[in-house]
């Protein structure tokens, strides 16, 4: 499970490090695609590959779902950790998630989501968690 948040900095080459916990969970080869919320989604190719299962059950008569496939399967790319624990996000992905320097790297689960600072500063703010609890218990969790 990934969990945890952490800041780091891309740099001009468009190469990001990989906090060594997230590292030790991802392996050397991994997925990184456009996520939802302007933010990106890295997943171990084990979680990837039940995903890619999902997908394939879809009928492909469904709009929206040809539509959110080509989203997500078309910008994915897979990444490779090099010597100094760094990946090369690339120019698509960056540009997508309007990653400049400052980033900002958060363990969800089976995830790892990639936010621009700002964009993760503005996009998460928790002044309606009651509200967001109560929807959640409709969804069936509750803590």
């Amino acid at each position: 499970m990934f969990m945890g948040e952490y800041n780091h900095t891309i740099d001009a080459k468009g190469r990001l490090i990989v906090p060594s916990k997230f590292r030790e969970l991802l392996g050397n080869e991994f997925v990184v695609t456009k996520g939802l919320d302007g933010c990106l989604f890295v997943y171990p190719d084990e979680e990837w590959t039940n995903i890619e299962e999902k997908f394939r059950n879809i009928p492909l008569t469904t709009k929206d779902a040809r539509k959110f496939s080509r989203f997500f399967f078309a910008g994915a790319a897979s990444c490779e950790v090099d010597k100094q624990g760094r990946i090369l996000l690339p120019q698509v992905l960056r540009e997508f998630a309007d990653l400049q320097k400052d980033v900002v790297l958060v363990g969800v689960l089976s995830r790892i989501e990639i936010w621009s600072k700002d964009r993760w500063q503005n996009a998460n703010t928790y002044d309606d968690m009651d509200e967001v609890a109560e929807h959640m218990a409709e969804l069936g969790l509750s803590i």
